[in-house]
C-alpha cells in the first residue's frame, strides 16, 4: 500500500514516513499535488501555525489535490497541525480559513478554560467519546504524545472520537466519513501509535 506524505514545509515527515514503512507499507514523501493521486493512502502531518500551514497548502497546489482526493474518497489523516487545518477555521496568529473537511475552529488551549502551562507537551490518556475504525484493539485510556498550544472547538459531536483531559476537555482526535485527524503524534506515540496507523491503513472505504 502506497502512503503519501504531504509535504509543505511543515513538520518533521522523516518520522512519519518510518512509522508506515515499519508496518509494511510504501510510504513515501509527496513533494507536489499530482504524485498524492497515486497512493492509496494521504498523511497530513504538521508543526507550526495554522495560518503560515494553510497559506502554504493554498499557494503550493496542496489544497485543490486534497478536496479532490477527499471527494473521491481517499483515507486521509491528519497529525497535529494536520488535524487542525481539516478544520473550518483557524485562530493562530491570525484568523484564516482551513481545509473545512471537519466541522470546528481552531482556538488556543487557554480561551478553553486551560489553566495549565502551554504548550501542552508529553504523554496524556485519551478517553473514547464514540467507538471507531481508528481506534481498533487500543483500550480507551491508552497514552499517545501531544505537543500543542491550539485545540478543535465547536465541533459536530458525531465526528467527536476521543478527548484528552488538559485543564478542560480537549478533541484529541476527530473523523468524518473517510477523513481522519490525532491532535497527539502517533509516530511517536509506541505501541497505541503503531496501532493506530496500522488501523488506518488497514481502514476500508467499502
Amino acid at each position: 500500500m502506497r502512503v503519501a506524505i504531504v509535504n509543505y514545509g511543515m513538520g518533521n515527515l522523516g518520522s512519519v514516513a518510518r512509522a508506515f514503512n515499519d508496518l509494511g507499507s510504501q510510504a513515501f514523501i509527496a513533494d507536489r499535488p499530482s504524485s498524492l493521486f497515486g497512493a492509496h493512502r494521504v498523511v497530513l502531518p504538521g508543526v507550526g501555525a495554522f495560518a503560515e500551514g494553510m497559506t502554504r497548502l493554498r499557494e503550493g497546489g496542496w489544497a485543490d489535490a486534497l478536496a479532490r482526493l477527499r471527494q473521491e474518497g481517499r483515507p486521509m489523516l491528519g497529525i497535529c497541525l494536520g488535524m487542525q487545518i481539516l478544520a473550518e477555521a483557524g485562530e493562530e496568529v491570525y484568523p484564516c480559513n482551513g481545509l473545512g473537511f471537519i466541522t470546528g475552529r481552531v482556538r488556543r488551549l487557554d480561551t478553553l478554560g486551560c489553566k495549565l502551562r502551554l504548550p501542552h507537551v508529553g504523554w496524556n490518556e485519551i478517553s473514547y467519546a464514540q467507538p471507531g475504525p481508528l481506534f481498533k484493539q487500543i483500550p480507551t485510556g491508552s497514552d499517545f504524545y501531544f505537543v500543542h498550544s491550539y485545540a478543535l472547538t465547536e465541533f459536530e459531536p458525531s465526528e467527536l472520537l476521543a478527548t484528552v483531559d488538559y485543564g478542560a476537555p480537549v478533541a484529541a482526535a476527530v473523523r468524518r466519513g473517510h477523513v481522519f485527524g490525532t491532535q497527539f503524534h502517533p509516530e511517536k506515540s509506541s505501541k497505541a501509535g503503531r496501532q493506530l496507523l496500522c488501523n488506518f491503513l488497514e481502514y476500508k472505504t467499502y
